[in-house]
C-alpha cells in the first residue's frame, strides 16, 4: 500500500482527523500516548487519530506552525478547527471533538 501524502491524510471524508505532532525523546508526548488512545477507543469510527514524529517530518511541522510538542491539531474536511500544545486532558479533546461530529 503506498504511503498516503499528509493532505491525503487530513482529508478523510466525513470524518475529524485528530493529529498529534510528537517526537520519541519527548517526555509529555509520551504522557498523551494513552490519552488520545482513549479518545480514539471512546470515538472508535467517528474519529482518525494519527501521530506525526516532528523529527521525521519537519517539513509538516513548519507547514502548521508546530513550535512546541506535543502539538494536537483537529483537522475537519482538511481544515484546522481546532488545535493546543501541551498534554491535554482526554475529557477536553473528547468534549472538542463532540463539537465537530454534531
Amino acid at each position: 500500500m503506498p504511503k498516503k501524502s499528509f493532505s491525503e491524510l487530513i482529508n478523510s471524508p466525513g470524518m475529524p482527523v485528530l493529529v498529534d505532532f510528537y517526537a520519541d525523546w519527548c517526555g509529555p508526548c509520551k504522557t498523551m500516548a494513552p490519552i488520545l488512545e482513549q479518545v480514539a477507543n471512546q470515538h472508535q469510527g467517528k474519529l482518525k487519530v494519527i501521530k506525526i514524529d516532528v523529527d521525521r517530518n519537519q517539513a509538516v511541522a513548519q507547514q502548521f506552525r508546530v513550535q512546541s510538542i506535543p502539538t494536537l491539531i483537529l483537522f475537519h474536511q482538511g481544515q484546522p478547527v481546532w488545535r493546543q500544545a501541551g498534554v491535554v486532558p482526554a475529557a477536553q479533546i473528547s468534549q472538542v471533538v463532540q463539537g465537530v461530529l454534531r
